[in-house]
């Protein structure tokens, strides 16, 4: 969450704790945000298999893989860069609001800018606006070779 409404909270790579579920065994989930009674066992967070690097108010890091994500043609689903985009402000928009607060998006945009087949996509989400009752993030998507796949931006409305 914010400094400035309480206790910075920190996830990154090396404190992420396993999940011990049975949909996703090993994989990481999100220990603050855990704490503040949010799980993604069962989520679409787990079933596109979003892995998450750091997480803070001012910045949450995560990537997915290709594979699993695709469209017929094979590649990149639209749909999947903007659930990895709208997971990404989501939960930096929780953060920045606090355990005693639910986060719910009002709108989100999304520009494709290059297609994907294969390896990772990569996802940061910084923020545009901080405010008592609603956030916006810009998410940057990019492939493994750091080009620019998507670029969104979300809002979200603070549940007080």
């Amino acid at each position: 969450m914010s400094s400035s409404r309480g206790r910075e909270v920190v996830v990154t790579g090396a404190n992420l704790s396993p999940m011990d579920d049975n949909h996703g065994a090993g994989a990481p989930a999100l220990g603050g945000y855990e704490a503040m009674g949010y799980g993604t066992a069962g989520t679409l967070i787990e079933r596109l298999g979003i892995e998450f690097e750091e997480a803070t108010a001012e910045r949450v890091a995560a990537w997915m893989p290709v594979a699993g994500n695709t469209q017929p043609a094979g590649l990149l689903h639209g749909g999947a860069s903007v659930a990895l985009a709208e997971t990404l402000g989501s939960v930096a928009s929780q953060y920045h609001a606090g355990p005693e607060a639910s986060v719910v998006g009002l709108e989100i945009n999304a520009t494709h800018h290059r297609a994907v087949r294969s390896g990772r996509v990569h996802g940061v989400a910084i923020p545009i606006h901080r405010g008592r009752s609603t956030t916006s993030y810009e998410i940057v998507i990019t492939d493994d070779s750091g080009r620019r796949v998507c670029t969104a931006r979300l809002s979200c409305l603070i549940l007080r």
